[in-house]
């Protein structure tokens, strides 16, 4: 930040808090396997039973999207994701959205599905999940969101076991998400094998993708991939 700043406009600047910044490569979605900057946001409100990023739930720091934008400047990437926790708790994810896209990225956002999505810049592919049963916390789907999804978004559910599989496929029916955006299925890591999941889908002719977390399998989910 330029040291022309005084104290009393450095507290105006939009600030963020932090988790951690990294270079990966994409592990979900329909950009699965690019090269990609990770902003992981600090905090959620959701408590999923399957959650692998509760060391996102605190500490972080703070930063001006300006700091975030030349952060991620230095990796030269063509993809951004904005992640969490859950990013939309923070009000300036919404300015940082804003910028990154005003920078030239192409930008996703992954959210809860628990948050309004509405004001989120046109420009950003947003991947909202749809809490099942088993994740503990289904009743915090924000059902308000689905009118805002385009053919330029994604839903993704991620499944613990046939009864989320069936409620998944009820949910999907119900409110025609086919015709709204790309529908992406996953198990939940060590919950649900893939192969019994892919087999569901195909017996069921199910119009979705199922998707396999990558970095999961590349490096087990550790922190900074």
């Amino acid at each position: 930040m330029a040291s022309s700043l005084t104290s009393s406009s450095i507290s105006n600047v939009p600030q963020l808090r932090i988790s951690e910044i990294f270079y990966s490569l994409q592990g979900e979605s329909r950009y699965i396997g690019w090269p990609t900057v990770f902003i992981r946001l600090t905090g959620c409100p959701l408590r999923c039973t399957y959650c692998d990023t509760t060391y996102a739930f605190t500490g972080g720091q703070n930063m001006s999207v300006a700091e975030i934008l030349k952060h991620v400047s230095e990796y030269l990437p063509r993809y951004v994701t904005v992640t969490g926790g859950e990013p939309l708790a923070q009000k300036n994810c919404l300015p940082l959205l804003r910028a990154l896209c005003d920078s030239g990225y192409e930008v996703s956002l992954e959210t809860s599905g628990a948050l309004d999505i509405s004001e989120v810049d046109e420009r950003v592919m947003r991947v909202v999940d749809i809490k099942t049963p088993a994740s503990g916390e289904v009743e915090k789907n924000r059902w308000e969101n689905l009118p805002f999804l385009t053919r330029h978004d994604e839903v993704k559910f991620v499944l613990c076991g046939e009864n989320d599989y069936q409620w998944a496929r009820q949910t999907l029916q119900q409110h025609h998400l086919v015709e709204k955006c790309a529908v992406v299925f996953s198990p939940a890591h060590g919950a649900l094998g893939a192969t019994q999941l892919a087999e569901w889908i195909l017996r069921d002719r199910l119009p979705v993708r199922m998707l396999l977390q990558l970095h999961k399998l590349l490096w087990n989910n550790a922190p900074g991939h």
